[in-house]
């Protein structure tokens, strides 16, 4: 029994911060995933515009340092997740009843990607046209 002032957490509050543990963990996959598509998207191009002169891609290069810069964001998110995955597990631990209000993991990674996307919209439309399509 629980007395006042000291809590204990529950194996099923584990469990929860586990599950938060390996969504981020997916969502860091995911971005390396995307970023990993993206760079050889670039790279794709190159090899294009060397076997086949006669179809005028054009390309600024972005996506690769868009691409990498993706990768680079996976890994940030994996490794700040296992920071905020140990802490929480050390509050737990402690006896703490009330945990941070808002992620800043979350709040970070919302922000970067809402950034990144709005450059891949203006880089979608002021990309140059290809000619002959």
């Amino acid at each position: 029994m629980e007395t006042p002032g000291e809590f204990q957490a529950k194996p099923t509050d584990y469990l929860a911060a586990e599950r938060n543990f390996l969504a981020w963990i997916r969502t860091g996959l995911a971005l390396m995933a995307l970023g990993f598509v993206l760079a050889r998207f670039a790279i794709f191009l190159q090899e294009l515009n060397l076997a086949r002169p006669d179809l005028r891609t054009a390309s600024s290069g972005f996506s690769l340092w868009l691409g990498t810069g993706l990768i680079l964001l996976g890994v940030l998110v994996c490794v700040l997740s296992l920071v905020r995955y140990l802490r929480l597990i050390a509050m737990m631990r402690r006896g703490a009843k009330t945990f941070e209000n808002a992620s800043a993991l979350a709040v970070a990674i919302a922000i970067l990607l809402a950034m990144v996307g709005l450059a891949m919209g203006f880089y979608l439309v002021s990309a140059r046209p290809v000619a002959g399509l």
